[in-house]
């Protein structure tokens, strides 16, 4: 999720643990918890343009981590703050929790999570949430800056805590059923149409709930469609982009940067080639506005490319120029307008 949101849960959580007897100070040190997972893209900067990719949600945001990381912090608090009557292992729950929830909520996104790091590789990406929902984010940041202007032992204060939590969490299980609806719409879109679909995998646009979208696998490429709870019907359109995986076979040398793309993205992309270059879509994340048909403008995509005789992969820039126009579009798409 995006910073403002974990700065706002780790801060909600430091309250949860320590507010009553740190007051202000557990909120502060559970806000900077709830940032630090998300410092490993400063180490991103020192790294190539896969490495960089596969070392964001690993190692900063396993079960490991923070079970090793919290003790140190909890210890170092303890001493600052040796005058109030916290104890080092309180404090290293803060920090834990703090760490924990940070990850657990990536999990709902889409790049994919290593909890289990480094007994397991596996990436866990619920896909039921984008990383900004203000709908999940504002519970908590309006009840944890209302509490910041209380005493610590106002009770009104652990009250307005648990219900900035209670309502973002329930708007995370909730982000679960609308999933699970809109998977049941475009399982029956597929039947109904006699796609030969090997997998599919769904996703919800941007800072909302109510559109969604699928990847949709078959032989030889991928079809993608958008469903919002507010169309008339469920007759779904869908864009159909060619695999292409044999360009890479006949333009590219065995590389191991390429084979980790690949791993990375679950086998979710397309390749095309523009001016001689090829270019590496990543599915899992569609394109800038593919709800309008056939929109091939994706939001990651890669060059690769030789160098020197070794493949060089780098990152597209991205073109959101017409970010405003976009935003307006998806608001007519989310109403089904």
């Amino acid at each position: 999720m995006d910073s403002l949101t974990q700065l706002t849960l780790g801060a909600a959580v430091g309250e949860a643990v320590a507010g009553k007897k740190a007051g202000n100070k557990a909120i502060f040190w559970g806000a900077i918890a709830g940032t630090i997972p998300d410092l490993d893209v400063i180490a991103g900067n020192f790294m190539s343009t896969v490495d960089a990719m596969a070392f964001h949600r690993s190692i900063t945001h396993s079960i490991t981590f923070a079970l090793i990381v919290s003790p140190v912090f909890g210890f170092l608090l303890k001493k600052i703050y040796s005058k109030l009557n916290i104890s080092w292992q309180r404090w290293s729950l803060l920090f834990f929790l703090g760490f924990f929830t940070h990850t657990l909520l990536d999990c709902f996104t889409t790049w994919g999570t290593q909890l289990l790091w480094p007994f397991a590789d596996t990436r866990f990406a619920f896909k039921s949430i984008f990383v900004i929902d203000p709908l999940y984010t504002l519970p908590l940041l309006i009840t944890t800056i209302w509490l910041m202007f209380l005493s610590k032992s106002r009770s009104k204060r652990r009250t307005l805590n648990i219900i900035g939590i209670s309502l973002s969490s329930l708007y995370l299980l909730l982000t679960l059923l609308a999933k699970h609806q809109a998977n049941q719409v475009f399982e029956a879109s597929f039947a109904r149409e006699d796609m030969k679909i090997e997998r599919f995998a769904t996703r919800p646009s941007p800072l909302n709930i109510i559109l969604w979208t699928a990847n949709a696998e078959v032989e030889e490429g991928y079809y993608t469609g958008y469903y919002s709870f507010f169309d008339d019907d469920k007759q779904i359109e869908y864009s159909y982009y060619p695999k292409n995986h044999e360009l890479i076979i006949e333009n590219m040398p065995t590389s191991e940067d390429i084979n980790q793309l690949i791993g990375l993205t679950n086998d979710w992309f397309t390749i095309n080639m523009e001016e001689k270059v090829l270019v590496f879509n990543d599915l899992r994340f569609g394109t800038y506005a593919g709800w309008q048909k056939d929109d091939d403008n994706f939001v990651f995509s890669y060059k690769i490319t030789k160098k020197d005789g070794a493949v060089e992969i780098t990152e597209s820039e991205r073109d959101i120029t017409n970010g405003p126009d976009l935003m307006a579009d998806l608001w007519r798409r989310i109403w089904a307008e």
